[in-house]
């Protein structure tokens, strides 16, 4: 039998997310763990409760949202964040975002989705065996720096002298080294260890 895969819903209405735990539990595929109604505690809270999938409304995030999410994304890389939306949020908040999930939407849609999120993760992650941490090589640094400014591939293969297809190598060297899949992540990696 399938393991559920845990799902930490961020949300003060309680209409709302209970109405998101019904649709999700009676797929079978979800185990909804207890409700968050703030998000700042998010970051004490994550390392304990280790959910698979967070749904967050974008409204709730603090000031500094992409830093926020940078440390979300740094403490659970393999766990996909997913904006609650059910009311105007801003543009360029939402740009954050890769994953939106719109309240208007029926059951089937909204199941849809997120089975396709968590697809979409499971495709990715790599057995845990290999998730050991490696020391990066100074061009893996070199490139890693550059990945965690925002810079794209080819951008970084400009400014490096070298191909697309070596940065692109890097790119997967780094993220099997560390562990980590986003350019959110990568760059909190890359100021904790101060890199930047």
């Amino acid at each position: 039998m399938k393991a559920l895969t845990s799902v930490l819903i961020v949300e003060p209405s309680e209409i709302i997310f209970y109405g998101l735990r019904c649709i999700l539990e009676e797929t079978g595929s979800y185990n909804v763990l207890s409700p968050m109604s703030d998000a700042t505690l998010l970051d004490e809270k994550l390392p304990s409760v280790r959910p698979d999938l967070l749904i967050v409304n974008p409204t709730l995030l603090s000031a500094t949202p992409r830093q926020q999410l940078s440390s979300w994304m740094a403490l659970r890389p393999q766990m996909p964040v997913v904006a609650l939306v059910y009311q105007y949020v801003d543009e360029a908040l939402m740009d954050l975002f890769k994953y939106r999930l719109d309240i208007r939407r029926t059951r089937s849609e909204i199941a849809s989705l997120l089975k396709s999120v968590v697809d979409d993760y499971a495709e990715n992650e790599e057995p845990a065996e290999n998730t050991e941490s490696y020391e990066l090589s100074d061009r893996e640094t070199d490139v890693l720096v550059l990945v965690a400014k925002g810079l794209s591939s080819k951008e970084i293969a400009d400014k490096l002298n070298i191909s697309v297809h070596t940065v692109n190598s890097h790119r997967k060297n780094i993220t099997h080294k560390t562990g980590i899949k986003s350019v959110a992540g990568l760059a909190v990696y890359a100021m904790i260890h101060n890199l930047m």
